[in-house]
């Protein structure tokens, strides 16, 4: 109403208002989140170190446990210490230890801080030298580090950091607890006593673990001020702990404390203790990881589940088919539905259903397995933002897994270790080699309660068993771990940067592929430059270790296929293999990352971790190798406003109704895989293919009168800008339509009597595309591609690019049968004169 008594002049100026008004609400709307990011954010690892229960000084190294009940968590378990600004000048890579546990022969060190540093080994000084780095943080560091991301700014601006150094400067506070192993001295000499090792130190949590089962909650009462009535706390749990005696949970009762970590930036705990003693997984018990508070409380640092790693499957999967369908297929199905829940599923190529029950001396003690581990996405109420759009793209480790006697129930069961490229996050989790209580189970930081998680463990004795050709050694395994360890070494600083970036060239996934691809690389040229070696493997050619490195040359030209499938190794994967491998490379060149789009591409296969994690496992599954898979589902304490995510391919989520296929992933991963550059073996199927094609198109083209020599008489411009445009369609369009989008990618094959039903799908159509084209867009086409003989010489063209597909896997090779098939028909046997007329007899009837 008083809007309608204003003059015209004050309506103008009040509507002018009005917009600027509208303006300014908008411009603060749009520029306010880049303001809020310029302000300071706490990470995770803040949040929760403030917790006493998180600090190591809340746990006295005099208090304890009973010995009877609980084991050290290693030979030695220590705290690790940066040295001062002044120290770290000295360019070496040493760091102070606190010794939290010693062996009975050093137990005067316990409670000591010791000196940590490297054995005196030509080896050692060249792995440290390579991955010794000045660190000078980037603008783009500086700014990760303010919105929350921990980044070793302790070492900003140190010159010569290595392996130690960068393990101990890596988070804010000296919280880093790790084991060594029993390969370690102690040199006593000088003032400080010396630890030295020869083995980078493995990330641990806790000092000491035991095996119980959860009984129940310990309430206890609390009055708030927010609330009258009161609040229960049920941190505090009654144990019952394992009885070797009688091989059940019928050893002493225990009170233990298992603490409630707050809720952080994710606006949820990373773990719960809530209804943790009904958790399916603890139906076996559970190893509690800790030590004693000053009370002498046993206070839980991190929870695995027993039955999770015991080597007695819960279910088997015999043959190779069925083996690939559940690793591609079934692993991740109904994840959500099976929130709570855990599964252990063998996988066994060479087994038939009758031979089941033998599958499980499968595992022997001391053996080892390659591990690959794959986590999903955090749905529900309190769902984490997805990074990608319509992708849960997760994350992908390689580890090392072994079958070891428990010190509990002396029974065989998986000791795992995660060699984890991990790049800077706000939980504080290092790039290094990780216990799976330290990464999965830790109650701060681990994954055990939050997502679904995926282990595949490999036994694959050409992998896991080493080589002696008569006096050279040779380790697979040892090789891969130290390039796991230089990749992690360069994540933690950044190569200097001070911050690993993740890109699509640069990632968890890539970067893991890469030590595995120099591991191919260094173990190829100590082979082919140590005549040694070959001349064994010709004098004993039908040794078992020769038939065994034959699997193993095998393994690594399939790996290598899948790494580079494109046929080109990127740059910055050499800079890194000739590190260790003895090739030149590398020696006068550090190594380094192309972050490139196009170094992103040329690896396409493994940049999403849940492509790279399925085909991985697929290729090792086919040269017969045995699986174990460990599957959870956010296990532990239940926490209602998430759920577990399933883990896809780049666009995953976007699914046909009612189903589970994405067809966007499959069909982006089928062009790209059909991208591959063609090898000499697959320009010969083009010849031969070609060949074949004429000896059946061109007699019966000739009987009934289609094909004629015919020569098309125009001009070379002309005839070039048609060769041009057959390129484009039919050729490309045409075999991307019919051939790559419709069938599986060679690599994808599981069972060949689908492919093959897809292939006739495909042919069908393919025939009744060119009838269809003629009727609708081509009007030339008619009557031509109605004739019977063209038909059939369609049908001929279309079985013989899907056998070049299948045989090459290639859309360069069919694309160029296509070609020029169409081309000769074209200008050679009078294909144009047939369109000519066809056009003219249309125009007239227009």
């Amino acid at each position: 109403m008083i809007f309608l008594g204003l003059s015209r002049k004050a309506k103008l100026l009040f509507t002018k208002f009005l917009m600027l008004v509208f303006i300014a609400v908008i411009v603060l709307w749009q520029f306010s989140p880049i303001q809020a990011q310029l302000i300071q954010q706490k990470s995770n690892y803040a949040l929760h170190i403030q917790q006493n229960f998180n600090q190591s000084a809340f746990y006295p190294i005099a208090k304890i446990p009973s010995i009877s009940f609980y084991k050290p968590i290693g030979d030695w378990v220590g705290r690790l210490i940066l040295p001062t600004q002044q120290q770290l000048q000295d360019g070496l890579d040493w760091v102070w230890m606190e010794v939290q546990y010693a062996p009975p022969t050093a137990q005067n060190l316990v409670g000591k801080i010791v000196r940590l540093e490297w054995k005196k080994n030509k080896n050692l000084l060249a792995l440290g030298k390579a991955v010794t780095r000045d660190i000078n943080f980037t603008p783009e560091v500086i700014k990760s580090q303010k919105q929350g991301n921990i980044h070793p700014f302790r070492l900003n601006g140190v010159h010569h950091v290595g392996i130690l150094r960068s393990l101990a400067g890596a988070n804010p506070d000296d919280e880093t607890i790790v084991v060594l192993d029993s390969s370690t001295i102690v040199d006593a000499n000088q003032e400080k006593s010396i630890l030295q090792i020869e083995r980078e130190p493995v990330l641990a949590t806790g000092r000491f673990y035991g095996l119980v089962k959860i009984i129940k909650p310990i309430e206890s009462q609390y009055k708030t001020s927010l609330s009258p009535e009161p609040k229960q706390y049920n941190d505090h749990f009654l144990v019952q702990h394992y009885n070797p005696n009688s091989n059940n949970f019928d050893g002493i009762e225990e009170t233990i404390r298992i603490p409630q970590q707050v809720i952080d930036s994710r606006n949820f705990a990373p773990s719960s203790s809530q209804q943790i003693e009904r958790s399916p997984a603890g139906e076996d018990g559970w190893y509690i990881y800790g030590a004693a508070n000053a009370k002498g409380v046993f206070t839980v640092r991190a929870l695995v589940p027993s039955s999770l790693l015991q080597i007695k499957p819960r279910q088997i999967i015999p043959g190779k088919e069925l083996g690939l369908n559940y690793i591609q297929e079934v692993n991740w199905q109904n994840t959500k539905k099976n929130k709570g829940q855990f599964n252990t599923v063998l996988l066994k190529p060479g087994e038939t259903q009758n031979s089941l029950n033998q599958s499980i001396s499968t595992w022997q003690e001391g053996n080892k397995a390659i591990v690959l581990h794959l986590f999903g996405g955090i749905g529900g109420r309190k769902a984490e933002p997805l990074g990608v759009p319509y992708t849960i793209t997760g994350h992908f480790a390689f580890g090392i897994a072994e079958v070891v006697r428990d010190e509990f129930t002396n029974e065989l069961r998986f000791e795992t270790k995660y060699h984890q490229i991990y790049a800077h996050n706000p939980d504080g989790i290092i790039a290094g080699t990780h216990t799976w209580a330290d990464y999965m189970g830790n109650l701060q930081r681990g994954w055990l309660a939050t997502r679904p998680v995926s282990d595949i463990l490999i036994k694959f004795d050409p992998v896991t068993q080493d080589y002696d050709f008569d006096g050279v050694k040779l380790s697979p395994l040892e090789q891969f771990q130290q390039q796991l360890q230089v990749t992690m070494a360069r994540y933690r600083v950044g190569d200097g940067t001070g911050g690993a970036i993740v890109s699509p060239a640069t990632s968890c996934i890539q970067d893991a592929s890469q030590a595995l691809y120099a591991a191919i690389l260094t173990i190829k040229n100590q082979v082919t430059t140590t005549p040694q070696i070959q001349t064994w493997i010709r004098a004993n050619p039908n040794h078992p270790q020769t038939l065994r490195f034959q699997q193993l040359v095998e393994l690594g030209q399939s790996l290598e296929q899948q790494l580079t499938p494109l046929g080109i190794v990127r740059a910055d994967w050499q800079s890194q293999a000739g590190i260790l491998a003895g090739t030149g490379i590398g020696k006068t060149t550090k190594p380094f990352q192309d972050g490139s789009i196009w170094a992103g591409l040329t690896t396409w296969r493994t940049i999403m971790p849940r492509l790279a994690h399925d085909d991985l496992a697929a290729i090792f599954l086919k040269h017969g190798a045995t699986m174990q898979v460990l599957r959870t589902n956010q296990v532990g304490g239940w926490e209602s406003n998430i759920t577990p995510i399933a883990p896809t391919a780049l666009l995953g989520q976007i699914k046909i109704p009612f189903t589970n296929i994405s067809p966007l992933s499959i069909l982006l991963n089928r062009t790209l895989a059909s991208l591959v550059v063609p090898r000499l073996k697959d320009w010969l199927v083009v010849v031969v293919m070609l060949i074949i094609y004429s000896i059946l198109a061109l007699p019966y083209g000739w009987k009934f009168g289609f094909l004629q020599i015919e020569f098309w008489s125009a001009t070379w411009i002309d005839k070039y800008l048609l060769i041009l445009r057959c390129l484009f369609l039919p050729a490309i369009i045409e075999e991307l339509l019919f051939r790559v989008f419709l069938l599986p990618h060679p690599s994808e094959i599981i069972n060949w009597f689908q492919w093959a039903l897809w292939a006739i799908v495909s042919l069908l159509l393919f025939i009744l595309y060119h009838p269809l084209n003629a009727k609708t867009f081509f009007k030339a086409g008619i009557p031509t591609f109605y004739n019977h003989v063209f038909l059939v010489l369609a049908a001929f063209l279309g079985i013989i690019c899907t056998v070049a597909y299948t045989l090459t896997g290639s859309l360069f090779a069919i694309v160029l049968i296509h070609w020029i098939v169409v081309v000769v028909w074209l200008i050679v046997f009078g294909g144009i004169r047939k369109l000519d007329n066809n056009q003219k007899i249309q125009n007239a009837k227009v």
